[in-house]
């Protein structure tokens, strides 16, 4: 089941200026179903934060992710991109070259990040933004990629697929840490994971993949490796150690599929991927603190794709509407998940997919076949619990979008006790309207929110005059007027017209050739009737995108002759 993440897209503004909470999302629900954003196909649920940095993506693995001390952070470029934990932006830490990967300590207060350009790692004090020191590697070009593990820093470098990268670890305990080897001659900056006592590093700029195992609670020692020609994985873009270390995730895009690993037999437990595994490029990975979920980013064909890490069942997938553009990297914090998105333009974004862990709830709303100006229309909808657990009452928030593109909130509406709900508007004006319809969730249910289109038409009419009596074999002609008046690009609009003659022969109806309606408006037509009787003409317009259909009448005795 896919959920379409219809997130608030902030841009950057003052705190003050940003829309609080969920109920912002309603705005990118109504501005998704009108087709301003990305078109996917419709589900339940989506209503996260997504925080345009203001950074675009750089060389060096742009938009790598660290949280700490209750701020998030993002490398790019010559900065660090500083969030808080609802998405707002805080500022940043500048003054900074090629900056790449990052890692926290284990208490959050200290950030690490690398700097590719001048072969540093650099720590930073979370609580002041402060850089507190910096540790020279003059001898490993191209620090990339961080990992820690306990007190210690793993170092991923190497510029290029020349054989000049590896791995270097280094003691956060030590005021001027020296460099311990772990790997060398690697092509190109591995990929690193770590976690307990297990390093994961990944070659990936050969043809073939490769993944080294590490034991590193003591001086690090090769488990073994994993070869991507041998267990057919390849272009690995994102590990992930579980907080045991005793078994860790390889996200891979050739193959369409995420892979969960026994650290210590290196064998191969089970994959994550849809059935078949034809859709997305898992392109990030990362694992819930407690081991019980994994998260992938580009799994699937979505942007974000939640398993149960234990049966492989997929929880959620969820696409982000605010943003058109791939899914890097992800941390999860607590029931949350932060993950970097970058757009086609290569504009960094922050999305916050909020209570992941949760079952999804699920709403429907069902629009009319369309409405008319001043006149009520009703949606009807459902909120469905996970296990078909009956609702109860449950408050609803609901907008509406209107033609012009303002918003407003309409009276909030509650669920009866099987869940179903009514939604009742009176449209003031024609135009697409776009209703959205917000659950908030609750402590246990993850929230969900839908939305639907109505069409509102103007009312049209139509009227037609003519003589109430006349002669037999004469020319008879009538003429009427269509309102409103169409556009100048309504010029003949056709209008159908139909001829019902009664007499001693009985009812016969003859179908006329059609009327253009002028631009003005108006109409005529003439018939010569060739025997007597009563005769009824009616005129119809089927109607348009922005007018109802619209009919008249009008009868006629035709006689021998008249006084």
């Amino acid at each position: 089941m896919r959920l379409l993440s219809m997130a608030r897209s902030r841009p950057l503004a003052s705190p003050s200026a940003r829309p609080a909470h969920r109920s912002s999302s309603l705005v990118a629900a109504l501005a998704t179903a009108a087709g301003l954003l990305v078109a996917l196909s419709p589900a339940a649920s989506a209503a996260d934060t997504t925080t345009d940095l203001g950074v675009d993506s750089s060389l060096y693995r742009p938009g790598d992710l660290a949280l700490g001390n209750g701020k998030v952070f993002v490398s790019s470029g010559d900065k660090l991109v500083v969030a808080g934990m609802d998405g707002d932006l805080l500022g940043e830490v500048g003054g900074l070259t090629e900056t790449s990967g990052l890692a926290t300590s284990q208490d959050g207060t200290r950030l690490y990040a690398a700097l590719v350009g001048p072969q540093q790692v650099v720590e930073i004090d979370t609580a002041t933004l402060e850089i507190t020191r910096s540790i020279d590697l003059p001898s490993y070009p191209c620090p990339t990629h961080l990992a820690r593990s306990g007190q210690r820093l793993w170092v991923g470098y190497g510029c290029d697929s020349n054989g000049d990268g590896g791995v270097i670890g280094l003691d956060l305990t030590v005021t001027a840490p020296q460099p311990t080897v772990v790997a060398s001659e690697i092509a190109g900056a591995p990929l690193l994971a770590a976690n307990g006592s297990t390093l994961v590093v990944g070659q990936v700029a050969t043809s073939t993949d490769h993944l080294f195992v590490y034991d590193v609670s003591g001086t690090p020692t090769l488990r073994g490796e994993i070869d991507g020609f041998t267990h057919d994985f390849g272009d690995v873009g994102g590990l992930a150690v579980i907080p045991d270390g005793s078994k860790f995730f390889s996200a891979a895009s050739t193959e369409r599929r995420t892979d969960l690993w026994d650290a210590d037999s290196l064998e191969r437990i089970r994959s994550y991927a849809g059935e078949p595994a034809t859709e997305g490029f898992p392109s990030s990975v990362a694992t819930s603190p407690d081991g019980a979920y994994v998260v992938v980013g580009g799994a699937d064909g979505a942007d974000l794709v939640m398993y149960d890490a234990v049966t492989g069942a997929t929880i959620h997938a969820l696409d982000n509407l605010a943003v058109a553009g791939g899914t890097g990297s992800l941390v999860f914090s607590g029931t949350d998940v932060f993950a970097v998105q970058a757009a086609s333009s290569r504009r960094l974004h922050l999305w916050r997919v909020e209570d992941i862990t949760f079952p999804a709830s699920a709403l429907t709303l069902t629009p009319p076949p369309g409405g008319v100006v001043n006149q009520p229309l009703t949606l009807t909808g459902r909120l469905e619990l996970p296990g078909g657990a009956a609702a109860g009452a449950k408050p609803l928030t609901v907008t509406r979008r209107l033609p012009d593109g303002t918003t407003e909130t309409l009276a909030g509406v509650t669920t009866a006790p099987d869940g179903t709900f009514t939604v009742t508007d009176t449209p003031a004006v024609g135009g697409a309207y776009i209703y959205a319809v917000l659950w908030d969730g609750d402590d246990a249910v993850r929230w969900s929110t839908t939305s639907a289109k109505v069409t509102v038409k103007n009312t049209s009419s139509l009227t037609v005059t003519g003589p109430s009596q006349w002669p037999v074999g004469a020319a008879l002609t009538l003429s009427g007027v269509l309102l409103p008046t169409p556009p100048p690009s309504g010029w003949g609009y056709p209008l159908t017209v139909k001829r019902t003659v009664t007499n001693a022969n009985g009812t016969v109806t003859t179908t006329l050739p059609g009327v253009p309606a002028r631009k003005n408006g108006t109409y005529s037509f003439s018939d010569r009737p060739a025997e007597t009787g009563h005769y009824t003409y009616t005129v119809e317009w089927v109607g348009n995108a922005g007018y109802t259909p619209a009919k008249a009448e009008h009868e006629v005795e035709v006689k021998q002759s008249i006084e």
